[in-house]
């Protein structure tokens, strides 16, 4: 009985782990998202050619928001400064870096209606696929638990017990996601 439970806790897991990365990464996909306000989180992952490897912005330089419409970006080696403007500027994020010597500037600027618009909907196919991840851990521990009820590891009621406690963890997972865009949908189109 004992062993049963810990195969359970072992599928409940690796589910649990399984959807808290599928959030995390839509947490990442939203904050790179430019909502008209300066935050280090819209650049800290570009990545950026320096010494022969990229790496993240984040590793390289100091980040910044001196004002709600200003990134500053100060590199650690004023020789990568050049990679680092120009990764910004080719990094689709629709930014444009200034170089000034001393330090990168990245103005941002208020996006329009429509682009608000277009970023809702963006935020919104974000949340789903975050939502069709949740659903992929779900089948997985599905099919785990169906294998281990079918090798005799599970009894009928074990299995459907397993069923219903990874149902739980996907409705409180699919609530945070939805708190979580609807919390960046309020964010963008507030003007």
């Amino acid at each position: 009985m004992a062993i049963n439970l810990i195969k359970k806790m072992n599928i409940l897991d690796q589910t649990r782990q399984n959807m808290n990365e599928a959030i995390k990464h839509l947490k990442n996909e939203l904050a790179a998202l430019q909502v008209g306000r300066a935050q280090p989180s819209l650049v800290e992952n570009i990545m950026v050619e320096s010494y022969g490897t990229k790496s993240p912005l984040k590793n390289l330089a100091g980040i910044n928001t001196p004002d709600p419409a200003t990134i500053s970006i100060q590199p650690w080696d004023k020789g990568i400064a050049a990679n680092i403007e120009k990764a910004i500027n080719e990094s689709g994020l629709g930014l444009q870096a200034r170089n000034d010597g001393a330090a990168i500037h990245v103005p941002i600027v208020k996006p329009t209606e429509e682009k608000r618009q277009e970023l809702t909907k963006l935020v919104g196919k974000l949340a789903e696929e975050a939502k069709i991840s949740i659903r992929n851990a779900r089948q997985t521990a599905h099919q785990e638990a169906k294998k281990m009820k079918e090798n005799g590891d599970f009894t009928e009621d074990d299995f459907y017990k397993t069923e219903k406690d990874v149902q739980e963890i996907v409705d409180d997972m699919n609530k945070e996601i939805d708190e979580i865009a609807k919390k960046k949908e309020e964010e963008v189109m507030t003007v």
